[in-house]
Parts: C-alpha cells; sequence; structure tokens
C-alpha cells in the first residue's frame, strides 16, 4: 500500500474531525489529486491563478455544472481548511448552475415503471424510495431494526449531512416490506447485497432505473432521485404542508424545497387565475 503523504493524511484528519462522510472524503481527495496532477506539482505550491486556470480546463471538458461545484467545494476546504487560507475559499466562486425542474411522474408512470422491475428486491428498495422520499444513499443503508411498525415511520440514520430523521411508514408499504421479508428473510440490512453482511450496493438500484424506465416505455429519464422528486411533488399535490415535505426529505433549507411547488402541476392547474373573480364578456367587433 502506498504511503500517504503528510498533506493527504492531514487533509484526511481535517474531513474526519468534521464528520464528512466517506463518500464525501473520498470525493474531495479525488478532486485535489486531480487539481495537482493537472499541474504536476504538489497542491500546496499551486495558487488562486491556478485554481482558476483548471476551472476553466474543467468548463472546456464539458463537466458538469453539479461535477464542478463539487471540485470546488473540496479545493474551498483543501485551501481554508487544511492549508488554513482563511481568505482564499471566497475567492474560488462556483458555478451559477442552470436551474432545470425536477423529473416528476405521474401516478400511472410509477405503477409503469415500478411493475417493470423484474428483480425482487430492486422493486421493493425502489418503491419504498416512492413511498418514503429517502436517498438511494440512504435507502441501500436501511435495516430491519429502522423499521417500527409500532409508531409507523422508518428511522434515517445519518442521512445527507450526517442527520438522522424519520419518515413515515404507510400501511401499504409495510404490507409489502413483510411480504418481501417473508420470501427473501434478511437478517440485518433490509436490501442486503451479494453478501448478505454487507448492504445492497446502490449501483444495482440505478442500473435497475435504467433498465425498467426502458421496459415502461417512459419517454422521460427516470433516475432513483426521479422517484424522490415524484414523492415530494405528490405530496405537494394532495396538500402537505411543504414544512412537512422538507423534514421528511431531509433538506436543510426550504428553498431546496420550494421548488417542488413549480412541479406541482395539480396545485398548478386548481389555482384560480384572477380573471375568474372578473365578469367580462368578450364582444366581438362589430
Amino acid at each position: 500500500m502506498a504511503q500517504l503523504s503528510p498533506l493527504r493524511r492531514r487533509m484526511i484528519e481535517d474531513m474526519t474531525v468534521r464528520n464528512l462522510s466517506p463518500a464525501t472524503q473520498r470525493s474531495y481527495l479525488n478532486a485535489v489529486s486531480k487539481f495537482s496532477r493537472y499541474f504536476g506539482r504538489s497542491p500546496d505550491h499551486l495558487g488562486l491563478e491556478d485554481v482558476h486556470a483548471f476551472q476553466v480546463h474543467l468548463v472546456a471538458t464539458g463537466i458538469s455544472w453539479p461535477a464542478l461545484n463539487q471540485i470546488v467545494c473540496a479545493l474551498r476546504f483543501f485551501y481554508g481548511v487544511t492549508l488554513g487560507h482563511s481568505t482564499v475559499p471566497e475567492r474560488i466562486a462556483y458555478a451559477r448552475e442552470p436551474r432545470k425542474l425536477p423529473v416528476v411522474l405521474s401516478a400511472d408512470e410509477v405503477v409503469s415503471f415500478l411493475e417493470a422491475i423484474p428483480s425482487l428486491k430492486s422493486r421493493i428498495a425502489l418503491t419504498t424510495v416512492y413511498a418514503t422520499g429517502l436517498r438511494v444513499s440512504e435507502v441501500v443503508f436501511l435495516k430491519i431494526a429502522d423499521i417500527d411498525s409500532q409508531r409507523m415511520v422508518i428511522r434515517v440514520e445519518q442521512g445527507k449531512g450526517g442527520r438522522d430523521r424519520y419518515v413515515m411508514l404507510s400501511p401499504q408499504l409495510l404490507k409489502i416490506l413483510r411480504a418481501y421479508w417473508r420470501l427473501t428473510r434478511p437478517t440485518r440490512w433490509l436490501f442486503p447485497g451479494r453478501d448478505s453482511e454487507r448492504p445492497l450496493d446502490a449501483t444495482v438500484l440505478h442500473a435497475a432505473c435504467r433498465s425498467a424506465h426502458i421496459a415502461a416505455g417512459l419517454n422521460k429519464r427516470v433516475t432513483v432521485h426521479t422517484l424522490r422528486h415524484s414523492f415530494a411533488t405528490h405530496l405537494l399535490e394532495n396538500g402537505a404542508d411543504i414544512r412537512v415535505i422538507q423534514v421528511l426529505l431531509g433538506h436543510a433549507s426550504l428553498q431546496s424545497t420550494a421548488r417542488y411547488a413549480q412541479v406541482a402541476t395539480k396545485t398548478i392547474s386548481q389555482t384560480p387565475s384572477p380573471l375568474d373573480r372578473l365578469r367580462l364578456e368578450i364582444v366581438p367587433p362589430g
């Protein structure tokens, strides 16, 4: 095993102390390594002009806005925390990401999509995503003990941002999960991987989505996150309070949840126009 450099070890320690998730730590380390390799120099010998040149290079390669901003987060952490340059991070600009509305399935499309998944485990896992609004990283780490049928809630441990929360356990989902348990008898993880001691790999669910949306004949591109978007939008259309939806989704900011109001077409279509209050007659010109 290659020996860690003191700088890399220090960055790992800084991220560990701040309780960044393993996935975030890997992402940050990969980003700083990519930055260093691009210039062929240690990153602590590179400055703001180098960061800017690296960003220009990344944009030219066609990198996605989320991926670019993930690298920005990594570099801001590296310079601000690991190197202790407190004034540098704020000068590393985030990309202004185009605001796109999320893809949302109708209720009928959700049924068609879920029924097109041949694997029982993947179908039940993705059904759970739609029923609860969980992220893919959260659903694969669900344990049998997280299902609380007495209180009709599901405990989500260490979701995004290292926060625990509860989501609802619908009677229909409970019935589905009980039938699934009787057929598969999982012991610790609700959705175990090939090795029953480890949880299901998230890539299995991503692959299931790619296959199922084609099999269901849907024109929309469906990902695991599409089911989460659909969960939030359908709740909003059915009159759920947006603050409750924020808690269920585990959003730190209400602004993240508010965008679902823009795709809740049922709510939009049922909102009266001010024109409806007017007694207006359209008389054809004589």
